[in-house]
């Protein structure tokens, strides 16, 4: 039992190492799960009368240890309940992922029972994928740990992301894990010579091939010029005083400052951050707003400009006509409250994105959907049981002259398919707008940042960055880092970006890797299911 618990610590330390934003050490992916396939297979084989319960468990230490290296910063974020109550408030995320990873396993664990080992390491590729999707899709996900996503300091070697978006980083990880654990066993198990030379080479096309062929995209790889000027603003507001300490006006003033420090006449976009307008703006009436016509002046000089800008934004109904809208207390009308990204140009258009991959917890209610009919329960009691508004599909923020712009709000930024349907749409770049600073100078900024290159691959967009705090940057459409600011710091930076409108493979066809092994995670799921059940009726 310690050699597996030292083999599951080993594993999570690994795959942590291998993790961005850690530089060079992104191999240790090929090979880092197979200490916890061992792990698995050390219980099968062992007299243990709780085998499955002994690989949840044991998995999960291992998956864990990685979570919390990675994603240490989510702790930041929460201090401001106080730093003790933050403590198990962070165990959430920090154990969401593993015990969803331990399920995967131990399914894997249950197939292997029944199945023989190329079916199961089959199925639990399935099993894997389908965790990462339900993880992207359900009401309290965080995809941030997408296997995928940890070539995001590698970029240059999965430039065929293009075709298949970062599920296809992940079938490669498992595929070179569990070759590795097939050519390991192999020589435990006596494995015939020849196999473990066919299994070695296999395992070096597997590795080589996809890297020579990104490598050679990559240096290969040129774009269409289509030049447009864009300025991407960073004026490193403290987000604890962005509401209340410093008044909106000055804020925004702030902003045209450095705008103007960086602007041409031929300047098309100013990207400002997620919620640069700190009050709420009334978005049938923000033409009137003060803040409105203090852009507007600022853009009077800027005949082709736009400002992309992060606000926070209201919306009234008659009607209770959404399901996160709440009713206003002594009135009959209801009220949704959004995290917006806001165009605004030199004319009376506004054009409204609403933020609708919402943090859990923190921008929506978990499940709140389903227990939307007790909300006039709540509200009779005087309480309130509120959540920012979204919307269903992703839309498109258009200059006059027919630029599109995919609006990203910070946390949307590591979901490819949403960003890859504003694209579709028409989207020629893609405008993140963030605010990193809640978790302080960690690797969360810098993880955040890496992520995006995977979405400029993905779609061959330009990526435009701005961030309150930093990192904001320009991201070219091979997923190279072309400008970026350094962290806490007030500035803005200017880049003649070029324009696409090609769609690529997964644009097209979006996230059809794990659709389709989820699919088939849920038929082996059931012949699990089926089989207990048989082998019960059986035994009666």
């Amino acid at each position: 039992m310690k050699k597996n618990i030292l083999l599951s610590i080993f594993s999570g330390l690994l795959l942590w190492l291998a993790w961005p934003p850690m530089h060079y050490t992104a191999w240790f992916l090929f090979f880092g799960l197979v200490p916890m396939l061992l792990v698995i297979e050390n219980i099968i084989q062992s007299p243990s009368k709780h085998k499955g319960k002994n690989v949840f468990w044991t998995t999960f230490l291992g998956f864990f240890i990685w979570n919390v290296l990675s994603i240490y910063w989510v702790y930041n974020a929460l201090k401001i309940i106080g730093d003790v109550t933050a403590i198990p408030i962070s165990l959430i995320p920090y154990s969401l992922g593993p015990l969803l990873m331990s399920s995967a396993c131990w399914l894997y664990f249950r197939m292997r029972i029944v199945s023989s080992r190329p079916r199961a390491l089959f199925a639990l590729v399935c099993f894997w994928i389908g965790y990462e999707y339900l993880h992207q899709s359900w009401d309290l996900a965080f995809p941030w740990m997408t296997l995928g996503n940890g070539f995001a300091t590698t970029h240059q070697w999965v430039q065929w992301y293009e075709y298949t978006g970062v599920y296809g980083g992940t079938v490669w990880i498992w595929l070179s894990n569990i070759l590795v654990f097939l050519i390991y066993v192999g020589l435990r198990e006596a494995q015939h010579k020849q196999l473990r030379l066919k299994l070695t080479g296999v395992l070096a096309a597997v590795i080589v091939l996809p890297i020579g062929y990104s490598l050679y995209r990559y240096s290969h790889y040129t774009e269409a010029v289509n030049p447009s000027n864009i300025v991407v603003v960073q004026p490193n507001i403290d987000p604890y005083a962005k509401e209340g300490d410093i008044p909106a006006p000055e804020q925004i003033a702030i902003l045209t400052k450095l705008s103007d420090s960086l602007a041409q006449t031929n300047t098309e976009f100013f990207i400002w951050p997620e919620t640069a307008i700190p009050d709420y703006v009334d978005e049938d009436r923000i033409r009137s707003s003060n803040y409105f016509l203090q852009v507007q002046r600022f853009l009077s000089k800027y005949k082709n400009g736009n400002v992309i800008t992060g606000a926070e934004t209201t919306k009234l109904y008659n009607i209770r006509e959404t399901k996160t809208a709440d009713a206003i207390p002594g009135s009959s009308q209801f009220m949704d409250h959004f995290n917006s990204a806001v165009n605004i140009e030199n004319s009376a258009e506004v054009q409204f994105y609403h933020k609708s991959k919402l943090v859990p917890g923190a921008e929506s209610l978990p499940f709140g959907n389903a227990l939307s009919f007790l909300k006039p329960v709540f509200e009779h009691l005087g309480g309130a049981v509120g959540a920012y508004g979204g919307q269903e599909h992703p839309t498109e923020l258009y200059a006059a002259s027919g630029i599109g712009a995919a609006p990203v709000i910070c946390y949307e930024s590591i979901w490819g398919e949403w960003v890859a349907q504003s694209v579709r749409n028409g989207a020629q770049f893609i405008a993140i707008i963030t605010n990193d600073g809640w978790w302080e100078n960690t690797s969360g900024k810098d993880q955040h940042l890496d992520y995006a290159k995977l979405r400029a691959i993905e779609t061959r967009r330009w990526v435009c960055r701005s961030a309150n705090t930093g990192i904001s940057a320009f991201i070219n459409e091979r997923g190279d880092i072309v400008q970026q600011t350094k962290w806490w710091t007030r500035t803005a930076l200017k880049q003649n970006i070029n324009l696409n409108s090609d769609i690529t493979f997964y644009v097209d066809h979006g996230d059809y890797i794990p659709k389709t092994t989820s699919f088939l995670a849920v038929l082996g799921i059931l012949f699990l299911g089926v089989i207990v059940r048989f082998r019960r009726k059986n035994t009666a």
